[in-house]
């Protein structure tokens, strides 16, 4: 039984991405799932590789059950394009870089992260970074919807 991988990308693999993969792997875990679906995050851009998640956003998953204090930033790798099902940008820059770099046979793995939101957010997940509580928190509200609708794709594509 082949597993299903998913990467979520951002551009530092600071906040959203490792968010969006803890709260999936949750889900998963949740779901049943664990044996048969992945998780992964990068950043498109080497700024902090080897580093800890940004302690704010661990603060606000943690109020919420997700745990991100074992993620470290990793980088997007060439070989993570043939290796993932779905690869899922947080913004329009995150999938331009991957468009860029994805070599055209695996372009069809590409998309936004909001694509599977129920309710309309715009394309990107705003970066909260240099935010304040309220947008760590806007995110994990979004990356819930997501991952929820996320849920419901993978159980098509694994024939559940």
């Amino acid at each position: 039984m082949k597993t299903y991988s998913i990467l979520f990308v951002c551009t530092d693999n600071l906040c959203r991405s490792p968010t969006a993969e803890e709260v999936m792997r949750q889900k998963i875990i949740k779901n049943g799932l664990a044996g048969r679906v992945q998780v992964a995050s990068k950043a498109t851009h080497d700024l902090n590789a080897g580093e800890p998640i940004d302690y704010h956003a661990q603060k606000h998953a943690m109020r919420r059950g997700y745990d991100l204090s074992s993620l470290m930033v990793r980088l997007l790798q060439p070989e993570d394009f043939e290796r993932f099902d779905l690869i899922l940008a947080m913004e329009e820059n995150n999938l331009l870089t991957l468009q860029l770099r994805c070599p055209p046979q695996y372009q069809h793995k590409l998309d936004y992260f909001t694509a599977y939101c129920s309710k309309p957010v715009g394309q990107d997940v705003p970066d909260p970074f240099y935010g304040k509580a309220d947008d760590f928190e806007r995110v994990l509200d979004i990356v819930e919807d997501a991952s929820e609708g996320l849920l419901q794709h993978v159980r098509t594509q694994i024939g559940l």
